[in-house]
């Protein structure tokens, strides 16, 4: 049986629509792929503590749940194990985004989304981030 990992993403959002997306550091797996900045869901905390949880771990920014607003799921079978991941959306946080991790982190848009090379598992949510970034009315 394939292990399910649960892990949660938060596609951020700035006031001119751009989506800040992440790159994998070469020390992990999938380096080099891009991918919406988040991680696996710790044993009892709910999907929006775990991104409140590694948008301060990853990148320094801290984000109210309040303002976490659902926007799709992937899930994914990898060789190793199952992904399932949901993802919210956001357009307010403190801080400036900085990579903590080793990582590189951009803001894109929606016109070069399709331009990058994705993990597996965040493919399919392309569409749901270009309408997320080209609607006023999303988180």
């Amino acid at each position: 049986m394939t292990r399910l990992v649960l892990v949660a993403a938060a596609a951020l959002i700035n006031p001119s629509g751009q989506l800040l997306v992440s790159r994998r550091p070469a020390h992990k797996a999938m380096a080099g792929y891009w991918e919406l900045p988040g991680g696996k869901i710790e044993p009892g905390e709910s999907p929006e503590a775990a991104i409140r949880r590694e948008m301060e771990e990853e990148l320094g920014v801290r984000i109210d749940m309040s303002h976490l607003a659902p926007l799709g799921f992937a899930s994914h079978a990898y060789p190793e194990f199952h992904l399932l991941m949901p993802v919210f959306s956001t357009r307010q946080w403190a801080g400036h985004a900085m990579p903590r991790e080793g990582q590189t982190i951009e803001w894109t848009s929606v016109e070069a989304l399709g331009g990058r090379e994705w993990v597996p598992a965040d493919l399919p949510l392309l569409p749901l981030l270009a309408r997320a970034m080209t609607s006023e009315g999303v988180a």
